[in-house]
């Protein structure tokens, strides 16, 4: 239980209703509710997720196709949630790259080994001649851009009356009436096709 506001017997409140006393920011659904989007400590539980999953022992006894297929696996299970609600930090980004790199092409010892194929090429589909892995940056911004498209189709939500009476809806939606400083305008210049494509 997390009061908002000022409430006077919230102990009581509490042992009432059989749950706790707790305050923001806290963890809910495995979903940090009241930490800022911009703090690495978000991204701690799916880094570790993703290290513990992918560790360095399994590389002994699986193939190159059987690490591709867990890489796989893990990529599209742990982290979809969180790429979906926040945007991925560029540093956050980079371990997870560098882990599925270090697994994928580690070898059996401490010895240094040679990427076979860049990035780029591993994280293109299979009919492109790669390996199907997917690009956590790419996904990322593909899945918060459907935000914007659902914002589109929903007609009268109630999510869509909050966000039109927060920020306005000029150009047909999701577009904010007053710009709040770089970021944000930044935001509004790349996605400015897709604003007016609504």
């Amino acid at each position: 239980m997390v009061p908002v506001g000022a409430v006077s017997n919230i102990r009581s409140l509490a042992s009432l209703l059989d749950c706790q006393v707790s305050s923001l920011p806290l963890k809910y659904l495995g979903l940090p509710l009241g930490a800022t989007f911009k703090a690495r400590t978000i991204w701690d539980g799916v880094v570790e997720k993703i290290e513990k999953r992918l560790a360095g022992w399994k590389r002994f006894y699986l193939s190159k196709g059987g690490r591709l297929t867990l890489i796989k696996s893990t990529l599209s299970n742990l982290p979809t949630y969180f790429l979906s609600l926040f945007p991925l930090l560029a540093g956050v980004g980079k371990k997870i790259e560098k882990t599925i790199r270090a697994f994928l092409w580690g070898g059996l010892g401490k010895e240094k080994k040679f990427h076979l194929v860049s990035w780029k090429t591993v994280c293109a589909p299979v009919t492109q001649g790669g390996l199907g892995v997917r690009d956590l940056r790419t996904f990322n911004k593909t899945l918060l851009g459907k935000w914007l498209w659902r914002y589109h189709l929903e007609g009268g939500s109630l999510r869509k009356e909050i966000i039109d009476a927060r920020y306005g809806a000029a150009l047909g939606g999701w577009c904010s009436n007053e710009v709040r400083g770089g970021a944000w305008r930044g935001f509004m210049e790349i996605h400015k096709e897709w604003v007016v494509l609504f």
